[in-house]
């Protein structure tokens, strides 16, 4: 990865009167102290150095009157003490603008798709203070996303974050797809994908699958990779809510910001934290942890001219909900979305986990009384049929008292109206994607929950998206 060459590369070749310099006195690693015998450089200021100033440093502490110490965003390879650095008097910076939409970019604004460079236009400090509470729009709204099991049973919050837990291949991707597609359908808004940590087979697939679903042409994509230093995938996602922040405040667009994957970020803020020589904190963790995610999380709301919404894939360490980085990152969420390996190889798609899954606007006062009932009694009926499934193996469905078959018919019927096409995988399934409004979810399980549909087939519901379409299929 090159530093910021796009537009500043010249300060390297202008060595003019006003320039602050200074010079390398250690190496660690990431970490670097500077001596700058004229002034120092302001905290986050971007500093860089290297024999053609491809090493981007910020500086993240002054440690006297003359020394600063920063973390580099660019391998430190050949990088020897002694070694002149040039303070550019100004933080880090990304472009901005329309003429992102498209295109894959690295923390520096650089893009790495192969195509034309970014340069000129507006670039901002990826360093911004959250909108002030005065500001903020405080009513809560719901983001409806199309998808039937997420809108009805876990709805997102406009302006809110919503978390994504799964493993590998339960649809993760897909899923994100089918959002981004939605979103540009249903809000005309932009999606930005921000992957911090990710492979690089994971972001050519997302990137292809992109170009190939149509819906690239409304979607930054921005990558801090796996085998790039901590420093740059801790500041990525600063970058990515920086552009983000652009298209709510000055063309007033609804953002959808999916971020993959929350818990790379507070690694990176770990090895940072080591490498600084902070003393660790509880499970090895570093001490700033809360500080750190919240001054990223905060920076995601909802004004009176936009929101960011974001959807945040997260990596739950050996499944223990207790470990910090687990319990800092799901405070900051209001819905979570869990995807079932179970129900992807029982063929439901999305493999959304109906129990599972909830969000803190499942609420009367937001939802709706309607809504909030029907999701209420789909969540018990499915809860029932979970218990009933053990003496379904063992004695079989017969031996069920006949309220009990009922509510078996009644689930079984429901899991698979929750299922749904998308439009991301037509060119594999063959079926036609759908988007379901809200109402004709919540009257479709309505319908099913009143028995309307207990002598239809199963099938009529598997992979449709109004109730009507039950009623054409021929039984």
């Amino acid at each position: 990865m090159n530093g910021n060459q796009s537009i500043k590369s010249s300060s390297l070749s202008n060595h003019s009167q006003e320039q602050n310099l200074g010079s390398v006195i250690s190496v660690r690693s990431s970490i670097i102290d500077i001596h700058f015998p004229k002034r120092l450089p302001e905290l986050y200021s971007q500093l860089q150095t290297g024999k053609t100033g491809n090493i981007a440093i910020e500086v993240v502490s002054h440690l006297s009157a003359q020394v600063v110490r920063g973390v580099a965003l660019a391998p430190t390879a050949g990088l020897a003490r002694g070694e002149i650095v040039i303070d550019t008097q100004h933080p880090l910076q990304v472009p901005v603008g329309d003429r992102l939409l498209g295109r894959m970019l690295n923390l520096f604004g650089e893009a790495i798709d192969g195509k034309a460079s970014i340069s000129g236009g507006e670039w901002r400090s990826i360093h911004a203070t959250p909108i002030a509470l005065s500001e903020r729009v405080t009513k809560a709204e719901i983001l409806k996303t199309g998808i039937k099991a997420i809108d009805l049973l876990a709805p997102l919050e406009r302006g809110g974050k919503a978390g994504l837990l799964g493993g590998a291949g339960v649809g993760k991707t897909v899923l994100i797809t089918e959002m981004i597609h939605n979103m540009v359908k249903q809000h005309q808004g932009v999606s930005l994908f921000c992957g911090i940590g990710e492979r690089c087979r994971e972001a050519l697939d997302l990137y292809q699958e992109m170009e190939a679903t149509g819906v690239l042409q409304n979607t930054v994509l921005v990558f801090g990779q796996m085998n790039e230093p901590p420093g740059a995938r801790f500041r990525v996602g600063h970058a990515a809510l920086t552009m983000a922040e652009y298209f709510r405040d000055r063309t007033q667009q609804d953002v959808l910001l999916l971020i993959d994957n929350i818990f790379r970020f507070i690694q990176a803020g770990a090895e940072v934290s080591g490498l600084m020589g902070q003393l660790p904190s509880r499970v090895g963790y570093q001490p700033t942890l809360a500080t750190e995610l919240a001054q990223l999380e905060e920076r995601i709301c909802n004004t009176s001219a936009g929101a960011i919404t974001s959807i945040q894939a997260i990596y739950v360490p050996a499944d223990d909900f207790t470990d910090p980085s687990a319990v800092h990152a799901f405070s900051h969420l209001s819905a979570s979305i869990v995807l079932s390996r179970k129900r992807s190889s029982e063929g439901f798609y999305p493999a959304v986990d109906l129990l599972q899954s909830n969000s803190k606007m499942l609420m009367p006062h937001i939802v709706g009384d309607r809504h909030y009932q029907v999701a209420q009694a789909v969540r018990q009926t499915l809860a029932n049929y979970e218990e009933l499934k053990d003496i379904i193996a063992m004695l079989g469905l017969e031996e069920l008292s006949i309220g009990d078959r009922k509510v078996v018919y009644r689930a079984r019927r429901l899991e698979r109206f929750l299922t749904q096409p998308f439009f991301s995988t037509t060119q594999f399934t063959g079926l036609i994607g759908k988007v379901v409004e809200l109402s004709d979810t919540i009257a479709g399980c309505d319908r099913i929950l009143n028995d309307e549909f207990s002598d239809a087939p199963e099938r009529s519901l598997y992979m449709i998206g109004t109730i009507d379409e039950a009623e054409e299929i021929p039984p």
